[in-house]
């Protein structure tokens, strides 16, 4: 039997969790390993990267990629989940906010900056999900992180009788909030504010355009044929290209000696490629001269 292996993107509907994906498609496709990179709330929509069989072992490289949204937020209004989906904690007129106050408080929420995670999330504190603490009423002190918003432009400003609402575009980097950048945001000018929808546009080079909608793929009567090669979403990690006998090393858990033509550093990753494909993911070591040693490796003899 042949194995199922590659990336599916997906276009999550509203509603659905994406863990309610990730078990559809184990049902359709018959394979137990299957995971996503990059969770969707079940009120956001859009790309949903989910890896099948062998690939869910390049999950955590390949949800590295910026990723981009489009949204709306809403001023007046404060949510204990910083969404549409909480329960209001805090209002305050805003009809005062005009568009260029608005997109001057967003310039500087851009560029590296710390954030602190909203209660309802899935962050660690004290071993727990912060989310499981929030349910029990528990008010905890989440720690601040910096993350990285590329950009955060906001247009379609309009006026909802005493609250405001925005539609907007963010690219930021892996870990964001977008949530907590709309709380954020509505700090800044002085009103309560949470977002009130979100759409994932991409992560990395994957693009929603490029996704097929759930309910189609759960229709195919081909759903492997949607899958995709992996090296196509693997954005930023070197390449290298070593011959057999460098792979038969790795293969056995030996370091080996880098290419050095390549200008990498300790700790850097290398994508290992034999035959068009992902043969090993290695990690440079201090040494004189630089070597490889292997991280995962999938190459096999034959």
């Amino acid at each position: 039997m042949q194995a199922v292996d590659g990336v599916l993107l997906i276009d999550k509907p509203e509603g659905m969790t994406s863990h309610d994906v990730v078990q559809g498609v184990r049902r359709k496709l018959g394979v137990r390993r299957v995971g996503h990179a990059g969770t969707l709330d079940p009120m956001a929509t859009g790309l949903l990267m989910i890896c099948v069989g062998r690939v869910t072992r390049l999950l955590e490289y390949l949800g590295q990629g910026d990723k981009e949204y489009s949204g709306t937020v809403v001023f007046g209004i404060g949510t204990d989940t910083d969404d549409a989906e909480g329960t209001v904690v805090a209002q305050a007129s805003a009809s005062d906010l005009d568009l260029a106050a608005v997109r001057e408080a967003a310039r500087q929420l851009t560029g590296e900056i710390r954030q602190r995670p909203p209660q309802y999330s899935a962050v660690h504190v004290d071993g727990q999900r912060a989310y499981h603490l929030a349910r029990q009423g528990k008010k905890v002190e989440i720690p601040e992180r910096t993350v990285r918003v590329e950009s955060f432009t906001l247009d379609d400003f309009r006026r909802e009788g005493d609250v405001a609402v925005a539609r907007f575009h963010v690219r930021c980097s892996k870990g964001t909030y977008v949530r907590a950048l709309c709380r954020d945001l509505g700090q800044r000018l002085g009103v309560p504010a949470h977002m009130r929808s979100l759409r994932r546009l991409a992560i990395g080079s994957a693009r929603v355009e490029d996704a097929i909608s759930f309910g189609d793929w759960m229709a195919s009567e081909d759903p492997a044929l949607h899958l995709r090669d992996p090296l196509l979403y693997l954005d930023g990690l070197p390449m290298w290209q070593p011959p057999r006998e460098v792979l038969e090393r790795l293969a056995n858990g030996q370091a080996v000696e880098l290419d050095d033509r390549m200008s990498l550093t300790p700790g850097d990753l290398v994508l290992v490629i034999h035959a068009g494909a992902v043969a090993a993911v290695g990690e440079v070591v201090d040494r004189q001269p630089a070597a490889v040693r292997p991280k995962k490796v999938f190459w096999k003899r034959g």
